[in-house]
């Protein structure tokens, strides 16, 4: 997936749990889970506004794009 998401990094940097941060954006633990190892297809924005007001943060401090690789070399 090119879009990479960079939650961890906005939780350590905040020094905030993973269930903390799920109880204060009011999401479940695991969608919050799903959305930080990249997995989700998919992001509301009111959520990704709830991320970045909990965290104090730009949308583009969680979420970047990467270059996927050519495939075959």
């Amino acid at each position: 997936m090119p879009i990479a998401v960079d939650i961890d990094v906005m939780l350590a940097r905040r020094k905030m749990s993973v269930g903390e941060l799920a109880d204060r954006v009011g999401i479940t633990p695991a969608n919050l889970a799903v959305l930080k190892n990249g997995r989700a297809k998919a992001v509301r924005f009111a959520t990704l506004a709830a991320l970045c007001e909990v965290l104090e943060c730009q949308p583009g401090d969680l979420l970047r794009w990467e270059a996927e690789e050519a495939a075959g070399g």
